[in-house]
């Protein structure tokens, strides 16, 4: 089987014989609109469909033979097709957008004429709309991949606002065009406010949060068992496991996320790709890139990664969800690194949280690095609490992580986020904790008394963690007990623990640690 790793262009994957996960049913259902904006984080496959409507729109019936649109357009109209793809563009340098906007406007005229009235570019791309449709006969398609990368690239600097009004100035043309527009499609990793970039023209139907298109990027279980069941077997095979064994590791590794209320599970696509390539597991998608406009934006906004992840949020903040400087959440949602995790239809609100291993360990070491300092890396402290854990070496255990807390400087992160003390060791075991990948690790547990503040599950083994700062291990005991934390667990056969532990904050340390 030939993986299209690294190909994104719709009719080289159909020419060289590629592996192509037929989502044309639902490309087509997408033509059917008009103004549209879809969210992905990246590297999910935007490109490969733009490129897939562009061939569909310019009316390459041959490329679409065998596949589920075959059956469902018979026309088969050629459309004049604009498509801009801000991802090869280079942003933060000073003329670096109106560079890459004149030349493709600069192309476009060699093909359809330049208007000699003006030399602005939202009126010189509405005069080729208009000429590309009287030259043809047909409305003008327009198709703008990632249209928010030279927002990223120059997020919080000087430059922003600069893009951000050549950008509202040049997509103010839709509106002015819509007599002579077919289809318009814009993708991106996140939503900026609609004030910012998208009022110069009539808003987009936003189609991220919607159910009928929550596969049109990614592949679904069943899309991985039917195109890749005899590979999963062969990797099964080399890693010496059941073929189910192997969906099983490949859900935790790369599964997980879900882009409305109809909980469709959606694997990452590139990371899927990759492993059966090489067939073998490993951080593909977080690998390629560091969310680092991110990072900055948690450390300005002062975000807790631990508050994000245990709220429930209304719907209503998704659907006029922006990117917020002061608010990152959204922002984290769009890119990828959280995704819908529950939806409690009642009441109308989603619960967030890292959509599988692959994401959860690559950004809570980037967090953990971030909060803590480069020099006190987390990730081997984690190994050894995993096998801690596993041979219930609970004493081994209270020492690694008090040489860990040990090894903080005192002008830690937390002071310039103007946190608690208490705030920052319940986030320090919290970032420790959630890098636990090879048991269940659930922070902030909530029954109907209380939260309890860590669980862990092994195959022989539950553990209930409770925290007192400046307070005593017993007391963190009782909590377990009158808040009936252990109570789920009567039943289980594991033995459980419980595990009282009191912080001191002048010793900026663990001060008693009792297991019962």
């Amino acid at each position: 089987m030939k993986y299209p790793i690294g190909t994104q262009t719709f009719s080289k994957i159909i020419e060289e014989g590629m592996v192509y996960v037929d989502k044309t049913d639902l490309v087509y259902q997408l033509a059917q609109k008009n103004i549209c904006f879809l969210c992905r984080p990246r590297r999910f496959g935007k490109s490969l469909l733009i490129s897939t409507l562009e061939s569909y729109f310019k009316g390459k019936k041959e490329l679409f033979k065998g596949l589920k649109i075959e059956e469902l357009e018979k026309d088969w109209t050629q459309y004049p097709v604009f498509r801009l793809d801000f991802s090869n563009g280079n942003f933060g340098k000073r003329e670096g957008l109106v560079n890459f906007i004149d030349d493709s406007l600069n192309y476009w005229e060699m093909q359809y004429g330049k208007t000699t009235d003006t030399d602005e570019r939202g009126k010189r791309f509405l005069y080729l709309i208009q000429k590309a449709h009287e030259k043809t006969g047909h409305k003008a398609v327009v198709l703008i991949d990632e249209y928010d990368k030279p927002l990223l690239d120059v997020l919080m600097e000087p430059m922003e606002q600069e893009n951000r009004t050549v950008l509202k100035e040049f997509y103010g043309t839709f509106k002015a065009a819509d007599e002579h527009l077919r289809f318009v499609l814009l993708t991106g990793v996140t939503k900026f406010s609609q004030v910012s970039v998208f009022s110069g023209f009539n808003q987009p139907e936003d189609i991220s949060m919607k159910s009928d298109f929550d596969a049109l990027c990614g592949i679904t279980k069943d899309e991985l068992v039917s195109y890749f069941d005899e590979e999963i077997a062969a990797m099964a095979e080399k890693k010496k496991c059941s073929k189910e064994e192997m969906y099983i590791r490949l859900k935790k590794q790369y599964d997980g996320y879900h882009f409305s209320e109809g909980m469709t599970d959606v694997f990452n696509p590139f990371s899927v790709l990759n492993a059966l390539n090489d067939k073998k597991l490993d951080d593909y998608w977080f690998a390629t890139a560091t969310p680092t406009y991110l990072i900055r934006l948690i450390d300005r906004g002062k975000t807790n990664m631990q508050e994000i992840v245990s709220r429930q949020y209304d719907k209503s903040y998704f659907m006029d969800y922006k990117a917020d400087v002061e608010d990152p959440l959204a922002m984290i949602y769009q890119s990828g690194y959280l995704t819908i995790k529950g939806y409690d239809e009642t009441r109308d609100q989603y619960r967030l949280d890292f959509p599988n291993n692959e994401v959860r360990n690559g950004f809570v070491t980037l967090l953990a690095n971030d909060y803590c300092g480069q020099r006190n890396d987390p990730k081997n402290l984690v190994l050894d609490i995993n096998d801690m854990l596993d041979e219930c070496r609970l004493d081994d255990m209270r020492d690694a992580l008090s040489g860990f807390f040990a090894s903080i400087p005192y002008d830690a992160n937390y002071q310039e986020r103007e946190w608690s003390y208490e705030s920052h060791y319940h986030y320090t075991f919290y970032l420790i904790f959630r890098l636990l990948s090879c048991y269940s690790t659930f922070t902030e547990k909530a029954n109907s008394r209380g939260r309890a503040d860590i669980i862990v599950e092994t195959n022989d083994y539950v553990y209930i963690f409770e925290f007192k700062l400046d307070g005593t291990a017993a007391e963190a005991l009782k909590q377990i007990d009158d808040k009936g934390y252990a109570e789920p667990y009567a039943a289980d056969s594991r033995k459980l623990f419980k595990i009282g532990v009191a912080f001191s904050s002048e010793r900026r340390n663990i001060a008693e640690w009792s297991v019962v």
